[in-house]
């Protein structure tokens, strides 16, 4: 089961955290850690690969919930993009980190389009749904993503400009 399993299980993981090897290796063994724990008592799923799945998105989730990002440039995360991919460990991290604090249906339709590639019209299928609900359902998704990180994003850069500031001992200009 181990060897049928664990390549789709790193390959579901190490996207989720923008091929970082060995934060993808600490999570799978997470994961399998606790199916080792679980299986014996319960017995192995039907499905263990979709049990060892849901698990490992679980702790991606947990560990997304206690890990802060490092700041990055805005100009890095364009949700509305079609190019845009969370495919560096800093992307996928500030992706992860707001997709663990999203309701799980505008997570599971945002991870469905950047994470596992699907189209619009294969995510329509799957929900059962058409795809201009999909449509809508990203932009939502996409948008409440996009307030959740914001507050880790990096200001921009700074134009250059002088600035000129008011403080109690008088006028003070300074250069950025």
């Amino acid at each position: 089961m181990y060897r049928e399993s664990i390549r789709p299980l790193y390959a579901y993981v190490s996207k989720r955290v923008g091929g970082d090897a060995g934060l993808a290796e600490d999570l799978v063994q997470e994961t399998w850690m606790r199916a080792l724990d679980a299986w014996p008592r319960s017995g192995v799923p039907n499905e263990p690969l979709a049990w060892l799945l849901r698990v490992a998105r679980n702790t991606l989730v947990s560990h997304f919930r206690t890990v802060r990002p490092t700041p990055m440039d805005p100009a890095l995360l364009d949700l509305e993009d079609e190019r845009f991919s969370p495919a560096s460990p800093d992307t996928a991290a500030v992706v992860g980190w707001g997709l663990a604090r999203l309701r799980r249906a505008h997570a599971d339709v945002l991870e469905a389009f950047y994470f596992e590639g699907q189209t619009v019209s294969e995510i329509a299928a799957a929900m059962a749904t058409s795809e201009r609900a999909v449509e809508g359902r990203l932009r939502r998704a996409r948008a409440k993503l996009k307030k959740k990180i914001e507050r880790i994003l990096k200001p921009p850069a700074s134009t250059g400009r002088a600035a000129t500031l008011e403080t109690e001992h008088g006028r003070h200009t300074r250069t950025d």
